[in-house]
């Protein structure tokens, strides 16, 4: 197994998720998105390191990474569904003007 193709698989992947997050800033779903990318990113590298070092700690925390991200998406979800609610829109310059 070459663990080189695989860590620069997981880097093309890292690279696009923060180039998704810097480029759309209008739609919060969409801003979300990139961020489970990079989570996923995380994860074959966590998965690769338990393979080449055959410890099943990276298998271990890739779970642990993977029930976070579905949480995450959880209660993201919810919060968008309140806010399109309220205010009509997700659209990230009308959160801007929530004042806490």
């Amino acid at each position: 197994m070459d663990p080189i193709k695989y860590f620069t698989f997981s880097m093309i992947i890292s690279i696009s998720g923060i180039r998704g997050i810097l480029l759309n800033r209008r739609n919060i779903p969409i801003m979300s998105m990139p961020i489970e990318s990079m989570l996923l990113a995380v994860n074959s590298n966590f998965l690769v390191f338990s393979v080449s070092s055959d410890d099943m700690m990276g298998q271990l925390f890739a779970s642990l990474v993977s029930t976070v991200a579905a949480a995450e998406s959880a209660i993201g979800l919810a919060i968008f569904v309140i806010t399109f609610r309220v205010r009509g829109t997700i659209a990230v310059e009308s959160i801007n003007s929530i004042q806490g």
